[in-house]
């Protein structure tokens, strides 16, 4: 059974509900967001712009389900065609929904959509340093640690270091 679909409008209350209950945990590994963002309005608004360039090729959007309830998202984003062929991997999941696999089996098929339906060829993915239950989930799925990118992104309101990962579609 999949645990991940194509985000829709209707999700923006339930995708607030989760990012304001993990607010504070996702603090540390999130840029700083505006209060809207915590909101039901301003969670319909990022879906419709994530929807939008869904439709132009540039994401992939999706919602992670605990059977039907969702527990988070998981996108490829600034996906590129041409020779490059790649994307930028991200995802977030409730707290209370962790340490069952859902991100592990999330990461898995949006993998497979993007190598397969997508037609990709290399999946990027960032994490701070600090965070290696994101970097187990992503060996678990086959990305390669390709190195650390010195003041990547800035999360939790400074500039951080992040490790890189990669994976490559099979030749």
């Amino acid at each position: 059974m999949p645990v991940t679909r194509l985000v829709a409008a209707t999700d923006a209350e339930a995708l607030a509900d989760v990012l304001s209950r993990n607010r504070e945990a996702m603090a540390a590994i999130e840029p700083r967001r505006p209060s809207i963002y915590f909101t039901t309005k301003g969670q319909r608004a990022i879906i419709q712009d994530a929807l939008r360039r869904y439709s132009e090729g540039l994401a992939f959007p999706r919602v992670i389900l605990d059977d039907d309830t969702v527990v988070g998202r998981i996108n490829l984003s600034e996906i590129v065609q041409g020779p490059a062929r790649r994307a930028e991997l991200g995802y977030y999941l409730d707290a209370k929904a962790q340490g069952r696999g859902l991100a592990t089996r999330a990461i898995d098929e949006i993998v497979t959509l993007a190598f397969g339906r997508l037609g990709l060829h290399r999946i990027q993915a960032a994490t701070r340093l600090d965070n290696a239950a994101s970097q187990r989930i992503l060996e678990r799925n086959d990305f390669a640690r390709v190195g650390i990118a010195r003041d990547y992104l800035r999360v939790g309101g400074a500039w951080r270091d992040h490790v890189l990962y990669e994976r490559i579609a099979a030749q």
